[in-house]
């Protein structure tokens, strides 16, 4: 009478067994299509940067068969982590003196300033270009607005054209912040700073302002301001007219900033090219991230975080 149980419990117990070896086989197929499918992706992603390096895909030639107005963008903050630092900018304008069909280069600038560093980076380079290659004029053309480090450059030129709306000048320096002293004796927060070196917690926004440190700070700005204003007068020379209010960091639109000296004339970059450098076709030569580079890094992203994500969930074993 128990034969049939048996024989039937003996039947289940080998279709179970049956039932987890297959899904063992699966585990360890589908991890071996994963772990070649990784493997794939890391090739393909080798490979895309071998070819960006060796110039096969996205590059951007850059030269010109005839003569030609060169172009280079500085738009934006300046900084070194923006396109508007000065690496990409100087790449861009070194390329364009170098091609021998250049007649002329136009520094085209939609900027509010930034870096000092970085603005004086560029403005050195261009003087050292115009310097090297006399015999190709350089012009900054001004947008919607050249500030502060934007017309740091700009005085580099040869000429600055504006439009009847851009915005220019704001020739000073700033040191901005916030303190919350006060906020923090209202809630009754206690500020704890250790530093050895009584000025370590320099204008430390937590802690009360210190008039020494004040009038330090006060003392580098008046340092730098007065390098802008030297750099202003060297590149703008006899064309500035003078006022108190020159150097006060206001702003003027392109007319006024024409009569102050601080512009040449009104203009766009169709213009310049067309009229003054006499070269219609402009080849831009500003250092933009093309689209295979844009892949490649978003694709090694992700494709790093897959892996790290693909061992930790299916670790590697040594057999």
């Amino acid at each position: 009478m128990l034969e049939p149980d048996r024989t039937e419990a003996e039947g289940w117990e080998r279709r179970t067994l049956e039932k987890v070896a297959l899904a063992a086989v699966q585990e360890q197929r589908r991890a071996r299509y994963w772990n070649i499918f990784f493997k794939s992706l890391l090739f393909i992603y080798l490979f895309v940067i071998l070819f960006i390096w060796l110039g096969w895909i996205g590059g951007k030639d850059m030269t010109s068969t005839g003569k030609h107005t060169a172009l280079v963008e500085l738009r934006g903050v300046i900084s070194p982590e923006s396109a508007a630092s000065a690496d990409n900018i100087i790449t861009g304008l070194q390329a364009a003196f170098k091609d021998k069909n250049t007649q002329g280069v136009i520094l085209r600038i939609n900027s509010p300033g930034g870096s000092p560093v970085q603005a004086g980076h560029i403005n050195d380079e261009l003087r050292r270009l115009r310097a090297k290659y006399p015999n190709i004029p350089v012009y900054a053309v001004v947008e919607d607005i050249c500030a502060s480090g934007g017309y740091y450059v700009a005085v580099a030129a040869d000429k600055i054209y504006v439009d009847k709306g851009s915005i220019i000048g704001s020739i000073g320096v700033l040191m901005d912040g916030f303190g919350f002293t006060g906020l923090m004796d209202k809630l009754g927060i206690e500020r704890r700073l250790l530093a050895a070196g009584k000025n370590k917690g320099f204008l430390d926004p937590f802690s009360p302002m210190r008039e020494d440190q004040v009038e330090y700070a006060n003392s580098m700005l008046q340092e730098i301001h007065q390098q802008f204003i030297n750099v202003v007068r060297q590149g703008r020379g006899k064309r500035l007219k003078e006022t108190p209010e020159l150097f006060s960091g206001l702003l003027w639109v392109g007319p006024k900033s024409i009569e102050l000296g601080l512009a040449d004339a009104l203009g766009s970059v169709d213009y310049v090219a067309r009229e003054v450098i006499k070269a219609e076709d402009i080849v831009d030569y500003t250092p933009h991230e093309n689209v295979a580079e844009r892949l490649a890094r978003r694709f090694g992203a992700a494709m790093a975080d897959s892996l790290v994500r693909s061992a930790i969930t299916n670790p590697l074993s040594v057999r």
